[in-house]
């Protein structure tokens, strides 16, 4: 029963990458659609898809009645860039390549897979504890997360090296730091502007999931393989991450009370595969967009394997 529901999670998935390959292929879209993708998708619906999901799933009852709980959350984030800098440096993986490695370790694809597997797997009573996690991965992608990748590309650019504070002032963060106020604050916002930001969040990982069947189009199929900086990604996000996740729950469970529902939603949603928008990021900040593509595809795959293992272990 569990394979199926994680199966059923990633079949849309699989599906739209796979006519993203299929059009390509048959040369639907001219060289330029992905470019023009990637820039709608980070300055226009990524901002709209965050600002409406802040407003559509945070309540501040829950917020005031869990916020101990993103001391953890938050805990793990840490510990997951630290480590994944420390093998960076260990395994010497190569420039254009090491803010992709920061963000597949760190931060899942919480959304398009965590959420819906969250609900079909523990049904409503367990999206209070859904949220905080969400709110630590959001939070995680779009500052460090951003900042890593803009960091590192394939080549060395005239002027970039060093934190510059304007990388911080992306559209997706700024939408959320907006929407977060408007929360806290009570504004009433037009249901009219409210339902445009919805319809054009909704394009986010569609159009992301067929960006990604046009880059595996243009590299070949053979691009999708298991180099050792694709396995230690893996291994960092599946493995890696849940060990920590419940090495911190456990150490939390001696100061306050955490009940089953909760221990298993922070695992699952620590080990939900890459967020699919990552090769998107990867192209903005010319990063190696085909490893960025290959990791997200390999985890999105093997999640259906995984999530059947971990529910046995949280048994």
């Amino acid at each position: 029963m569990i394979f199926l529901t994680s199966l059923g999670s990633i079949f849309p998935i699989i599906v739209m990458i796979a006519i993203g390959y299929i059009l390509r292929k048959r040369h639907w879209f001219h060289h330029t659609f992905s470019e023009n993708v990637s820039k709608l998708i980070t300055n226009v619906a990524l901002p709209c898809s965050i600002f409406y999901s802040v407003l559509k799933y945070l309540d501040m009852n829950v917020l005031k009645e869990l916020s101990n709980r993103l001391i953890f959350t938050f805990a793990s984030v840490i510990i997951g860039y630290v480590t994944a800098y420390i093998v960076i440096k260990i395994f010497k993986i190569r420039r254009g390549r090491r803010g992709v490695f920061y963000n597949a370790v760190v931060n899942a694809n919480t959304i398009f897979i965590g959420l819906p597997l969250n609900m079909a797997l523990f049904g409503e009573q367990a999206s209070k504890y859904y949220l905080m996690y969400y709110i630590t991965n959001t939070i995680s992608i779009w500052t460090l997360g951003y900042i890593l990748l803009e960091n590192d590309s394939t080549e060395e650019k005239e002027g970039k090296g060093g934190f510059n504070p304007k990388k911080l002032l992306s559209p997706p963060l700024i939408a959320f730091v907006v929407a977060f106020i408007v929360l806290v604050l009570g504004i009433s916002i037009p249901k009219p502007l409210v339902e445009t930001t919805k319809y054009l969040g909704n394009i986010v990982t569609p159009l992301a999931l067929l960006y990604i069947g046009i880059v595996l189009a243009d590299a070949g199929l053979h691009s999708i393989n298991f180099d050792l900086d694709t396995i230690l990604a893996l291994l960092g996000r599946f493995v890696f991450s849940s060990i920590v996740m419940v090495a911190l729950l456990k150490a939390a469970g001696q100061f306050i009370q955490l009940d089953s529902l909760e221990i298993k939603t922070f695992v699952i949603q620590s080990a939900a595969p890459v967020f699919a928008a990552l090769p998107i990021l990867t192209n903005q900040t010319e990063g190696d967009i085909e490893y960025a593509t290959n990791v997200v595809t390999t985890s999105t795959i093997l999640f259906v394997v995984v999530i059947p293992i971990l529910m046995m272990f949280l048994k």
